[in-house]
This record gives C-alpha cells, structure tokens and sequence, in this order.
C-alpha cells in the first residue's frame, strides 16, 4: 500500500512558476513509476508527464513539453513537478499517482494522491 500526498498547488500569474510535490509513504517508493496528471471542470483526467523508477526517463504530454520537469528523490520518497511559463489553460487539479508500468494512462496507475489545486490567472 502507498499513500500520496500533493502539495505545492496554489495561485499564479501566466508566466509564473511553481513546484508542486508529491510525499509517499513506505519504504517501496522507488519500485514504482510515477505519474502526473489534471483534471480541469468539465474535461478529462489528462496526462502531464511521468518519471520511471530511477529518474532515468522521463516523458511529457506535448503541451507541457519544455515547461514542465517531473523529477524524483527517491531517499525522500517525494515526486516533484516542477511547471515554469505557466498558462492560463494550465488551471486544473493536478494529482499524482504511482504505479508498476509506465503509461500515460490513468488506469494503469495503482495509487492516487487527492490532489492539489493550480490556478493561473491571466
């Protein structure tokens, strides 16, 4: 069993950073691939990026590409996303999940986390 947990989400100006991180428990982090995703009112749960089980790949959806950084400390058993140039179309829920393949689709993931809030304003 894992548990996830967001933080980092918040309100910012188009243009504007933030760093969202995800804290998991357990001491089985490391095997698990770990994904991002963001649910904006009235669109699908949508695919930001995902990290494999050691950093060593990393891949994005393509409206994110080259803004966007998901990164892992798996000593701390924490996923970072960090979001630079930020847009207005980039508001939405945005949660975390681990799971055992990699995949941008949300039904391969195992585990979820609640979710944090990113609103970016224009």
């Amino acid at each position: 069993q894992v548990q996830l947990v967001e933080s980092g989400g918040g309100l910012v100006q188009a243009g504007g950073s933030l760093r969202l991180s995800c804290a998991a428990s357990g001491r089985t982090f490391s095997i698990y691939n770990m994904g991002w995703f963001r649910s904006a009112p009235g669109k699908e749960r949508e695919f930001v990026g995902y990290i494999s089980q050691t950093g060593a790949a990393t891949v994005y959806t393509d409206s994110v590409q080259g803004r966007f950084t998901v990164s892992r400390d798996n000593a701390k058993n924490t996923v970072y996303l960090q979001m630079n140039s930020l847009k207005p179309e980039d508001t939405a829920v945005y949660y975390c999940a681990a799971g055992r393949s990699v995949s941008s689709r949300p039904g391969t993931y195992d585990y979820w986390g609640q979710g944090t809030q990113v609103t970016v304003s224009s």
